[in-house]
This record gives C-alpha cells, sequence and structure tokens, in this order.
C-alpha cells in the first residue's frame, strides 16, 4: 500500500534541479524515449517481414508507376495498414487495461471486464448477420455499428453503477459488467445460432480479432477516438496513484474520486470501444502488457501509463507479424495469437496473486 502511496507524492529537490519534480520528469522522459524507440523500431521493421520478400528501394522507387510496383504495393497496401492499426489497437487496450485495473483495484481487470468488449461484439454481430450493406463514407457499417453497441454498454454500466445520484461504486460497476458481458456473449450465441452459416463464418472471423482493415481509412475514423482517451488518460496518473491505494485515502489527500472514476470509466471505455470497432475484441492485451511494464518499471502510473501505451503498440505489431508469417500463406487472426500468450501469463498471475 505505501508503494502506490509514496509514488503518488512529489520527489525531494536535488541540487542543481529547476523544480522539484525533476527526478520523476527525468524519469517518465527516459522511459518514454526508450519504449517509443521501441515501438517506432517496431513499427518501421514489421512491413518488411511477411512471406513474400521486397525491397524498400524498390517501394520508394518514384519511378516505377504505382500499378506496376508489386512492392510498393504489398508494404502501402497489405502490410503498413496492418502495423499502424496494430499499433492503434494495442496502445489504446494496453493503456485502458491501466486505467481500469487501477480504477477498479483488480490486478485481473481488463478493457473488457465490464461488457464494453461485448457490446461492440454484438453491433458487430447483428450488422453481419442482418447484411447490412450501407456505407457511412467511405467506411463499411461494421465499426460503427460496433462503436456504438460497446457506448450502449458503457453507459449502462455506468448508468447501473450510479443510481440514485449516488457516488460511483467500483463494486456494482464490476458486477453490473461481468453480468452484461455474459448477457451479450448470450445474444451473441442465440445469433450466431439463427444465421446461416455463411454469415457465421464471417462474424466468427471477426470475433477471433483481425488486424486485416483493408486500407488506411478505417485507422483514420478510429484514430481521433484513440487520440482523445489517451489525451484523458494523460490527466489522471498522479490521482490513479492514490485511487489504486483506495476511496478514503485517495479522498484525504484532495482526490475528487468520483470525478477521476467518472473520467477514467469514460476513457477508458472509449479507447476499448474504438480498438474493438477497428479490430474485433483482441484479448489479453490489456491485462499481459501492464503487468510486464509494472515489472521493468514499477508501480507509478506516471510511468506505467505512458510505457504501457508504447509497449502495448509494439506488442501487438509483433503478435501480427507472427500471425501472418508463422504459418504462411495462412494468416491466423491475430487474436489467436494474444490468446496463446496470454492465457498461460493470466493463470500465472492469478496463482502468484493468490
Amino acid at each position: 500500500m505505501s508503494t502506490a502511496v509514496d509514488a503518488a507524492r512529489p520527489e525531494p529537490p536535488v541540487s542543481g534541479t529547476s523544480t522539484a519534480y525533476r527526478p520523476i520528469g527525468v524519469r517518465v522522459a527516459m522511459t518514454t524515449a526508450a519504449f517509443g524507440a521501441l515501438a517506432l523500431a517496431t513499427c518501421l521493421a514489421a512491413p518488411l517481414v511477411g512471406s513474400t520478400s521486397i525491397s524498400l528501394a524498390r517501394v520508394f522507387d518514384r519511378s516505377i508507376p504505382f500499378a506496376d510496383n508489386v512492392d510498393a504495393q504489398i508494404f502501402w497496401v497489405a502490410r503498413m495498414p496492418r502495423v499502424l492499426a496494430g499499433a492503434l489497437v494495442g496502445a489504446a487496450l494496453a493503456a485502458a487495461g491501466v486505467v481500469f485495473q487501477a480504477m477498479l483495484r483488480n490486478p485481473l481487470a481488463t478493457p473488457f471486464t465490464l461488457g464494453v468488449s461485448a457490446g461492440a461484439s454484438l453491433g458487430a454481430m447483428l450488422t453481419l448477420v442482418l447484411g447490412v450493406s450501407t456505407t457511412i463514407g467511405w467506411l463499411s457499417p461494421i465499426p460503427f455499428a460496433s462503436f456504438a453497441g460497446a457506448a450502449v454498454a458503457a453507459a449502462i454500466v455506468y448508468r447501473l453503477a450510479t443510481l440514485e445520484g449516488r457516488a460511483m461504486s467500483t463494486t456494482v460497476l464490476l458486477l453490473a459488467g461481468v453480468t452484461l458481458n455474459s448477457f451479450f456473449s448470450a445474444l451473441i450465441m442465440f445469433v450466431q445460432y439463427i444465421a446461416d452459416f455463411a454469415q457465421v463464418y464471417r462474424a466468427t472471423r471477426w470475433l477471433m480479432g483481425d488486424l486485416d482493415v483493408g486500407g488506411f481509412a478505417p485507422i483514420a475514423a478510429a484514430a481521433p477516438l484513440v487520440a482523445i482517451a489517451l489525451g484523458m488518460f494523460a490527466m489522471l496518473p498522479s490521482s490513479l496513484n492514490l485511487l489504486s491505494v483506495g476511496a478514503d485515502a485517495a479522498a484525504t489527500r484532495g482526490v475528487d474520486v468520483g470525478r477521476t472514476q467518472r473520467l477514467a470509466f469514460l476513457s477508458a471505455s472509449l479507447a476499448t470501444s474504438a480498438a474493438v470497432s477497428l479490430a474485433g475484441p483482441i484479448g489479453f492485451i490489456g491485462i499481459v502488457v501492464p503487468h510486464l511494464v509494472r515489472l521493468m518499471v514499477g508501480v507509478d502510473h506516471r510511468i506505467v501509463l505512458p510505457a504501457s501505451a508504447l509497449f502495448g503498440a509494439a506488442f501487438l505489431v509483433v503478435c501480427d507479424l507472427g500471425a501472418r508469417t508463422l504459418l504462411a500463406p495462412i494468416e491466423i487472426p491475430v487474436g489467436v495469437i494474444t490468446a496463446m500468450l496470454g492465457g498461460p501469463f493470466f493463470l500465472w498471475l492469478l496463482v502468484k496473486k493468490g
């Protein structure tokens, strides 16, 4: 308990520094730079690797028309959108995992604990099964239906946790989320049961989690939502340090607990909704990455939050690289890879925390 409280306190002044906060500022800068370099290197290297070898010189050779430049087509059409989508989704889910774990004071909480993912999945499932084909601008209706389902789920859970004008109850929030997740999962199974085989196959593929986004347009649609969520996350770290100790301890140290809980819930739900609408429900990123980062940098959320977002981006890009190369030319849904890695890790964490 003292560790989290100490993490929220200002660092003592150091001779020669301009402010009392220079040490934590240096730590944040160094950690962010290190994880940022890792994420950047991963995103630059991943498009060059695949079942088909490409030449980077030919990719950027403007003397060759794009229609005739196979290397450029593979790089810009097939691989780079996947890499950017993986980085965006990985960063969103990992950061949301950090926030949910601090808000709920539960190290096993994930971005999908509160039913947001199930709501998004149900929205996408209904769109696929009903055969809705009306596009919105240049985008298919699936991301919008998925985001709408996630928003409905988040609204229901939030309303249940704040009934009668009371302060948000994290216990009710957690129980309502788990219950809603089970209810939506049952509806998903019912929809699958009444749908025909082709619709079920397509929906099942989406439910596995896949970064084959088909271009930059879906990324452009999801990126502003993730950016807003990350901006909201930036206002939380110091409060999360105290909130993770307990609401009473945080309140006695000047934290507006109600405001912090609302901001944490809404921002993490927004990040999760945007990620799921882009790539489907990719599990375990929100639990594996935050705990790995804490093992490397400690528990201070001022460091853990940005580090988790950057490491999550690199982690999912690497997972997707394995998904499209391990059994090439067959591509494995990236959600299968993260589940195979995250399942054993989750059990190890459960035993350790128990």
